[in-house]
């Protein structure tokens, strides 16, 4: 067998071992263009190295600069924080992001909605924002929503922020990701617009 780092293609797992991601995750991110990929005569999906190098790249680039530049969050003061309740959104769904968004404008204006686009950007948002609620798609590019989540756990900030876990994934498809879910509250996608208010309400009725 050959050794991983002198391959210049990898299989699904091998590539989702490395990037500490779902496999699940890493098939929808060559679905996405992410990552280039081809099948074997066989069926079996094949990941060209180099892309996989790429993506690392860019995610080291993200890394170092943290913060959304389209959205940048203000510095936090006791003013601030009095006025408005941030509202972190990790989702890498641009119709999900815009229809959150939405929601936020029409309904609740006592609440400030700052967006990450993939875990990793996500990660340090949290920390740099410290939000009161979290919302969270699971399958996400750069880290997948349940291992973002478990980071997140073992930060003592991350106690005073409420989490909200979005998918389009069934209940069957979301066992794999159990250990993270656990006592979470999850919205399914298809009934965002119906379930989603509610629970923002709660959030903005505390003040």
């Amino acid at each position: 067998m050959k050794d991983p780092q002198h391959q210049d293609d990898y299989s699904t797992l091998e590539v989702a071992r490395r990037l500490g991601m779902a496999v699940r995750s890493i098939q929808l991110m060559v679905d996405r263009g992410e990552l280039s990929a081809w099948k074997t005569p066989g069926g079996h999906r094949r990941i060209d190295k180099q892309s996989v190098e790429a993506w690392l790249e860019r995610r080291a680039g993200s890394a170092a600069m943290p913060l959304n530049e389209s959205n940048p969050p203000e510095p936090q003061t006791p003013e601030t924080r009095s006025a408005k309740q941030r509202v972190l959104l990790i989702e890498d769904s641009v119709h999900f992001q815009k229809l959150v968004a939405m929601l936020i404008e029409q309904q609740f204006p006592n609440l400030e909605l700052h967006i990450a686009s993939d875990g990793i950007v996500g990660l340090a948002m949290f920390g740099q924002l410290q939000p009161e609620l979290l919302i969270v798609d699971i399958l996400l590019p750069g880290i997948d929503g349940p291992t973002l989540i478990t980071s997140l756990r073992s930060q003592p900030q991350f106690a005073r922020s409420r989490l909200i876990v979005l998918t389009s994934l069934d209940e069957a498809q979301r066992a794999p990701y159990a250990f993270a879910l656990g006592g979470v509250t999850v919205v399914h996608k298809p009934r965002l617009v119906m379930d989603l208010p509610p629970l923002l309400r709660e959030l903005a009725d505390k003040r």
